[in-house]
Parts: C-alpha cells; structure tokens; sequence
C-alpha cells in the first residue's frame, strides 16, 4: 500500500499569491511532520497537493513562471528529499493553465542550479478529462475522437511532467474548471 496524502488548500478566497504560498508551506509542514510522527515510511508515499495560485477571487492572474516559482519555493521548504513524489492537483485551474503551470514548475524543478530531488506530476481529474466528457456527451458517437483527445491531453500533460510542453494545448478552452460544489464561479 502506498500513502497518498492530498492536502488541498481550495482557491477560494482574494489572497494573493505570497499568502497561498505561506499557508501551503504551513500545511505541507504539518503533514509531512505528522507522517513522519506516525511512522509513516516517507519514501513509500506519495503528496497530492495544489499549486501555488492566489485566490480566485483576488482578481490577479498570475504567470506560469509565477505560480511555478512559489510552489517551487514551498516544496523546498516543507517536503523532505525522502519523498519520492508530488503529484499535483489541478485545484480549479482550466485543463490548459494546469498543464502550463506543471511544464513551468518542472522546468524549475529541472534546472541543473535548482534541482529537486521529487518526481513533479499530475493527478488531474477534471483538468485530464473535462474537454473529453464535453465532447463525448455532445455526441456519443464521437467515441473515437473523444479518445483521441484523451490520448492528446495526456500527453501534453505527460511532456509537461517533463518540462518539454510546448502547446498549443489539445483542449485549450480559457475558461476555468473551477467546482461549483464548492461555491466557486464557473
């Protein structure tokens, strides 16, 4: 069995981008502290966080680059190197922000001056799927390319994973995935 620890900290909110990286170093540290507490062997889990983004509501649009460098900077900071990886959520963002954030973080990540020591990858639900439901419940008999988009969303996720994303996304739309469960606005 592999622990996977899903701290989600939900955009929700006008904080700005510092704010969400202060409370996800305080609740990585926490989690990862306990994990160690309760004898959790740190190198058979796995962490699903969110990335680093200010709060759908702050009204500011932030950079990949941005959003890369801040949960780069929190990961640093809280996950300890026996941790093998982080796989993150795409907590609201559009299928397109998600992969381009992720291809930024790992750029990051990857730079021979900023190494770090985790696989950075992807848990996306509605981020890896959403253009693929859409198009697949507008005509069930579009089976075939519905696939194919799924196929094609994959794998833009999956070079983003490495860092070598280049677009144009396969299900690029603009618009946020944002879950109206949770009150936010679509």
């Amino acid at each position: 069995l592999v622990p996977i620890v899903e701290p989600e900290i939900l955009i929700d909110g006008a904080h700005t981008i510092q704010r969400s990286q202060q409370v996800t170093e305080r609740v990585l540290s926490a989690c990862t502290s306990r994990l160690w507490h309760h004898g959790v062997l740190l190198e058979g889990s796995l962490l699903k966080p969110q990335m680093v983004i200010p709060g759908a509501d702050s009204g500011v649009k932030a950079s990949a680059e941005e959003i890369a460098q801040h949960t780069v900077d929190a990961l640093r900071r809280t996950v300890p190197a026996a941790v093998p990886g982080v796989m993150f959520l795409s907590g609201g963002q559009s299928e397109e922000e998600a992969t381009s954030n992720l291809n930024a973080i790992n750029k990051i990540a990857g730079a021979p001056a900023s190494r770090c020591p985790w696989s950075l990858s992807f848990s996306y639900g509605r981020a890896l799927q959403h253009s693929v439901l859409k198009l697949w419940s507008s005509d069930h008999a579009r089976v075939s390319d519905a696939q194919a988009l799924l196929s094609a969303v994959a794998a833009a996720n999956s070079a983003a994973a490495k860092g070598v994303y280049e677009g144009p996304h396969p299900a690029a739309e603009g618009s946020s995935l944002r879950e109206g469960f949770r009150g936010w606005r679509a």
